[in-house]
C-alpha cells in the first residue's frame, strides 16, 4: 500500500482549500494521512478565497449557503489546478456535480453542537430574552422551537470573531459546532455540549470528506483514508437530505449511528421560526443506509414537511 502512489503514476497530489484556520486544519490532516499512506508521496495545499468567505456582512444563507464554499473549490478542480477538495461534509450540497465524487469520508469527529457562554453554565440557564449567535437556519429553528422567547443572532465570520462577540458582551452565547472547535484546540471554550435529543446534528457534521474527480488513480490514493461505520452514516444522512430537496435556507437536521450491522437515522425539517418541527426516526441494515435515508424524508414529507419546504421555497428560502 506504502508505494500505491508509483503504481498510480502520480507522486503530486495537490488540495484545494478554503483559508479559514479550520479549513487549513483539515487540509493539512488529509496532506498528513495521505503522506503517512504513502511514503515518498507529495502533497500540497492551493489555498482559495472563496465567495463565502468575502461576503460577511449578510446571512450565509442569503448569498447562496454553505454550498458557496463548495462549488468554488469544484471550479479549480475542474480547471485541472489541484487534484482534491477537503471539505466538512456539513457543507456539501447533497448532489454533486456529474464526473465529481466524495472519494474518502474520515472517521467521524464529535458530532454534536457546542453551547458557549461567559455568563451561564447550561443552554436552560438562559433567561428570558437572552441573546444567541448562530449562523445555522437548523440551529435557529430548534433554538427557537425549545426556547421561543430567545432572541436569535446572525453570526459570521471565524471563529475569533465569534467568540469576540461573546467575549465582549454583545451576545448571551453561542452556539458552534463541537468538532470544529476541538480540532483548533478551543474545546475549553466549550460550556456545554448539546446532546442530539437537545439539538439534532446537521447531516454530515464532524465529517471530513475528500472530493476529487472520479480518476482511478486519486481514488486508489485516498482508498485508505477511507472510515467505512462513517460513510455508512454519511449515506444514511445524505439520501435523507436529498430526498427532501430543501434549500440552503431550509432548516433540516439528519444523525445516523451505527450498532453492530444496523443503522439508526433521526431526521428533523423545522419551520425558520421553530413553530412546527416535524421529527422521526427510522433504521435498517448497514446496506440498506440509502434506503433508510429516503424513507425517513419519505415519511416527513408525508406528515407536513412538503408543505413546510415548499412554502420556503417559493419564499426563497
Amino acid at each position: 500500500m506504502g508505494c500505491a502512489w508509483q503504481n498510480a503514476a502520480m507522486h503530486h497530489l495537490r488540495i484545494a482549500t478554503r483559508r479559514s484556520a479550520l479549513a487549513l486544519w483539515q487540509a493539512n490532516h488529509v496532506a498528513a494521512l495521505l503522506r503517512a499512506a504513502h511514503p515518498g508521496l507529495e502533497v500540497s495545499l492551493v489555498p482559495v478565497v472563496t465567495q463565502g468567505d468575502r461576503i460577511q456582512d449578510r446571512p450565509l444563507a442569503e448569498v447562496g449557503g454553505k454550498g458557496l464554499f463548495v462549488k468554488e473549490l469544484e471550479l479549480v478542480l475542474g480547471r485541472g489546478e489541484a487534484e482534491l477538495a477537503v471539505h466538512s461534509m456539513k457543507d456539501v450540497p447533497a448532489d454533486l456535480p456529474d464526473g465529481f465524487v466524495i472519494a474518502a469520508a474520515l472517521e467521524r469527529a464529535d458530532p454534536r453542537d457546542a453551547f458557549l457562554s461567559r455568563r451561564h453554565a447550561h443552554f436552560a440557564a438562559l433567561p428570558r430574552g437572552a441573546r444567541i449567535g448562530t449562523s445555522s437556519p437548523r440551529r435557529h429553528s430548534i433554538l427557537k422551537s425549545l426556547r421561543p422567547d430567545l432572541e436569535i443572532a446572525p453570526l459570521r465570520g471565524n471563529v475569533d470573531t465569534r467568540l469576540g462577540r461573546l467575549r465582549n458582551g454583545e451576545l448571551d452565547a453561542i452556539v458552534l459546532a463541537a468538532a470544529g472547535l476541538t480540532r483548533l484546540g478551543l474545546a475549553g471554550e466549550i460550556t456545554e455540549y448539546l446532546e442530539p435529543e437537545v439539538s439534532l446534528p446537521a447531516v454530515g457534521q464532524g465529517i471530513v470528506g475528500v472530493e476529487c474527480r472520479t480518476d482511478p488513480a486519486i481514488l486508489k490514493l485516498l482508498a485508505p483514508l477511507e472510515h467505512a461505520p462513517t460513510r455508512t452514516a454519511l449515506t444514511a444522512e445524505r439520501a435523507f437530505a436529498e430526498r427532501l430537496q430543501g434549500s440552503c435556507q431550509s432548516p433540516i437536521a439528519g444523525f445516523a449511528t451505527l450498532t453492530g450491522q444496523r443503522v439508526h437515522l433521526r431526521g428533523l425539517v423545522g419551520a425558520p421560526d421553530g413553530g412546527h418541527v416535524f421529527q422521526d426516526r427510522a433504521d435498517g441494515t448497514v446496506a440498506e443506509a440509502a434506503a433508510v435515508g429516503r424513507g425517513l424524508a419519505d415519511r416527513l414529507l408525508a406528515a407536513g414537511a412538503a408543505q413546510l419546504l415548499a412554502k420556503l421555497r417559493d419564499a426563497g428560502a
